[in-house]
């Protein structure tokens, strides 16, 4: 696999694919099998999220209790390791019954990605950036995995080019444009040694209009069109219907990544596109 950077600045022209929490259509999510079930469908990156053990180990999961994914009534975080990594996940979004996949670790998830799929890591408290860092660090996968950290500000960019410098690894500003700070914005990340940027909008337009000021300042755009975060309507329960209207939409305004849970979907509007 070629790094991670190398990744992003050769695939303007061609969408790439995020599965959010892995391919949870086939394996539970955010679980190793899901990982691996990413990279067995083609798909570039799997977004996955981390938390903290009691004991301080990096474990895999989205929410905060277990009462989803694994039907136990406990904060995820409250526990030590030796449980965790014993608890059986249920299948797909938790939906499924429960499978043999267990929660897993940051350091087996970077492992299973290894030379085979890139990483988006979610870390879900703020305060645990540097030390995940550190791990994706020594665990050698620093070219081949992302964390993301919101930049507003250009004090907030500071904070993202700290963590970067310390650390090696790639770190994703996201970031919310409007049409009055939208130029502004932009500056800020041109300065920065950021290879992609995670976009929210309030008008299509925001983005489109600036294709050109992105790739200048060498951004690939991400956008998610999962339901629950997806700007101006532009959802995955629409694509799936209309990926025209969604997907290619946001490709015309200069979008090269999405992260989606409709993943067969858009893999199947990417190949017609592509003529595969």
């Amino acid at each position: 696999m070629k790094p991670y950077r190398s990744f992003l600045s050769d695939g303007f022209d061609e969408p790439a694919i995020v599965a959010h929490r892995g391919d949870w259509s086939n394996a539970p999510e955010n679980s190793i099998k899901a990982i691996g079930a990413a990279a067995d469908l083609g798909v570039e990156i799997a977004e996955i999220d981390v938390q903290k053990s009691s004991d301080g180990v990096f474990f895999l999961m989205h929410d905060r209790t277990l009462t989803r994914v694994a039907g136990r009534d406990e904060v995820a975080e409250a526990l030590p390791w030796t449980d965790l990594s014993a608890i059986p996940l249920r299948d797909r979004d938790g939906s499924g019954p429960t499978t043999d996949q267990m929660i897993p670790s940051l350091e087996a998830a970077l492992d299973a990605a290894r030379g085979r799929i890139y990483l988006d890591v979610d870390v879900k408290d703020v305060a645990h950036m540097p030390e995940v860092a550190a791990q994706i660090r020594s665990s050698g996968m620093a070219d081949h995995v992302d964390i993301k950290i919101d930049v507003q500000s250009a004090q907030e960019a500071a904070t993202l080019e700290d963590l970067q410098r310390a650390y090696g690894v790639m770190v994703m500003p996201k970031t919310r444009f409007r049409e009055d700070t939208a130029d502004d914005l932009l500056a800020i990340l041109s300065g920065l040694d950021a290879a992609v940027v995670e976009t929210k909008f309030d008008a299509l337009q925001v983005i489109g209009r600036r294709v050109a000021a992105f790739r200048a300042s060498g951004l690939a755009v991400w956008v998610n069109t999962l339901d629950d975060v997806a700007c101006c309507e532009l959802s995955d329960s629409r694509a799936r219907v209309a990926p025209q209207d969604v997907w290619g939409a946001l490709m015309a305004a200069g979008v090269s990544i999405f992260q989606t849970d409709a993943v067969a979907e858009l893999q199947s509007y990417r190949n017609t596109l592509l003529g595969r």
